[in-house]
């Protein structure tokens, strides 16, 4: 895990110290709420629905036992005692005070956390692989990359003023865990021929108001070239992007304006007039960067396997938790635990002060003091012994954090909507728990297998509806909630945006909707392993349209 230098110490104790002197200034009347907009905005502070909210940055979702114990303290002691985790890996305490903000920041930055650039037209928080470091199908740990790019942008001079924020994703495994085509800069993590890393670079992926899947615009980037290349996109980007219209500043609608071939071309000759510049990276600092991240000195377990069998067959709860939560670690002793913030019926993404601090104590018994957020606003212990799986389970289990459902029905993303997003139009909490609720049993849901539901509560897709096998999306109209339903949406390495099925659902209907798609999917499939998107992708919406709209689809 990166450790801040002196450099890091001194830049975020100043922005402290500067944030709380405009905290001071607003709160007296010197500056208008106008003026102090921005400057609220650059320190991770947004004026929401009902109250203040306070985005906390964890870069690449990685965090230890005593970062997570501050945030902790943070729920308990400034907020209503819990926090939300994002699809941006970052959390977000919905109630803060104005004037507590410099103290919450202060409190922060004493282990080592900030809220610098989770807002604002400049380059958000780094997002990776939940995994990484810890996966079998991994190529290479991402996350060093995922530094260098952190220490890169962080207040950049060039890149502070954007036309629009800018979100770039690293993924290290074949299999896409961080969602890269859905992002301004997506890298995937490979080696050529001869055993060099590098990386597959894509440019303009987006959800929101135009979904956009990015395009390849290189196949192969040596790692030493990253800053480079990056450096050349976003200077092509912050030279044409639009600054007229905000609906269409994006780099997606550059890509789609412009053409890929066009941009590609753009792009390569300003890397090529840079290349040679002081951005290569020097091997010697990239391994330095990635002996933060060395793998922790795992003991070989290997009583573990026995231990987990006679686990499993004693307690059958446990044994349906360990089969949907943990997946296979590099070192075949050991696991990856997701840790599910979706009890049913509760809130997705939230978790207590309490859970947190219990989620910190098992990751520093148990877990080797390290812990992820997944953009799918789950929890992570990368690195549990297979021998201690049960004494992790137990304690889970005793502060309903030890929900069997990773990856199924229930398992669904959501942003927190008109609850509390002033620029929602529908909520999305209500809906997410009602569906929670309906499919709850766990025979269900293992009948029902891997299928993703993803709500948001406005256009600007915060729950990734445009990706959801079932895509859920809150639309105003005539004053009242609706939810538009897509379909066959995917954020992996086959990514895909989901199709709009028809006219919307009011919030009464739109459970039995769901209901309705989930029967004929399994009315349909070839078997029980084969999933919902894989039976959608071969038979198309119609069968879909038909059961939710029936004569009137026909018609259509």
């Amino acid at each position: 895990m990166y450790r801040y230098d002196e450099f890091d110490h001194a830049f975020v104790s100043a922005r402290v110290e500067q944030f709380r002197d405009q905290v001071q200034r607003r709160l007296s009347g010197e500056i208008a709420e106008d003026a102090f907009r921005p400057l609220r905005l650059m320190n991770g502070v947004y004026l929401q629905l009902h109250a203040y909210m306070l985005r906390v940055a964890i870069p690449y979702g990685t965090l230890n036992s005593k970062q997570m114990r501050m945030l902790a303290h943070v729920a308990r002691r400034y907020d209503r005692g819990y926090g939300h985790f994002t699809t941006r890996q970052n959390i977000q305490y919905n109630w803060p005070k104005l004037s507590d903000t410099p103290d919450i920041l202060s409190d922060l930055a004493s282990v080592e956390m900030h809220a610098i650039q989770t807002s604002g037209n400049c380059i958000r928080n780094v997002t990776a692989d939940h995994f990484a470091g810890a996966a079998a199908d991994e190529v290479a740990d991402p996350r060093p990359y995922a530094e260098i790019l952190r220490q890169w942008s962080s207040v950049h001079p060039e890149f502070s003023f954007l036309p629009r924020k800018f979100k770039i994703a690293v993924t290290g495994a074949p299999r896409d865990r961080a969602a890269i085509q859905v992002h301004d800069i997506g890298l995937h993590l490979k080696k050529d021929e001869a055993g060099n890393l590098g990386f597959a670079v894509y440019v303009g992926g987006g959800q929101g108001r135009t979904p956009l899947i990015a395009k390849k615009i290189r196949d192969f980037l040596p790692e030493e070239d990253l800053l480079t290349y990056v450096t050349a996109i976003v200077r092509v980007y912050n030279l044409h992007g639009r600054r007229d219209n905000k609906y269409k500043a994006r780099i997606k609608i550059l890509v789609h304006e412009t053409g890929v071939e066009e941009l590609t071309r753009q792009v390569e000759a300003e890397f090529d007039h840079i290349r040679d510049g002081e951005l290569k990276l020097p091997d010697a600092d990239i391994r330095a960067i990635e002996n933060y991240f060395a793998p922790p000195v795992l003991s070989d377990r290997p009583e573990g396997w026995e231990a987990l069998a006679r686990a499993k067959k004693a307690d059958a709860a446990f044994s349906s938790w360990a089969s949907q939560n943990v997946q296979p670690h590099t070192h075949p002793d050991y696991g990856m635990v997701t840790i599910s913030l979706k009890p049913i019926g509760g809130t997705p993404g939230d978790a207590s002060d309490k859970q947190m601090d219990v989620v910190a104590d098992v990751a520093e018994r148990y877990a080797q003091d390290e812990i992820r957020v997944s953009h799918e606003q789950n929890l992570i212990l990368p690195h549990v012994a297979l021998a201690d799986l049960y004494s992790v389970y137990q304690a889970l289990e005793a502060s309903g954090l030890a929900t069997a459902n990773a990856g199924l029905i229930t398992d669904i993303i959501a942003c927190p909507g008109l609850d509390y997003c002033a620029l929602a139009n529908a909520r999305s909490i209500p809906v997410a728990q009602e569906i929670s609720r309906r499919f709850g049993s766990p025979a269900r849901q293992a009948e029902i297998g891997e299928l993703k539901i993803k709500i948001s509560g406005c256009i600007n897709a915060c729950g990734h509806h445009h990706v959801g096998h079932i895509g859920l999306l809150g639309v105003e109209k005539k004053g009242a909630e609706l939810y538009q339903i897509t379909l066959g949406g995917s954020g992996d390495e086959n990514t895909s945006i989901g199709e709009i099925i028809g006219r919307g659902f009011e919030p009464d209907r739109v459970t039995d909707a769901v209901e309705r798609i989930v029967d004929t999917y399994l009315g349909l499939r070839l078997d029980p392993k084969e999933t919902f998107l894989e039976a959608y992708r071969r038979v198309g919406p119609k069968p879909f349209k038909d059961a939710l709209y029936g004569e009137a689809a026909e018609a259509a």
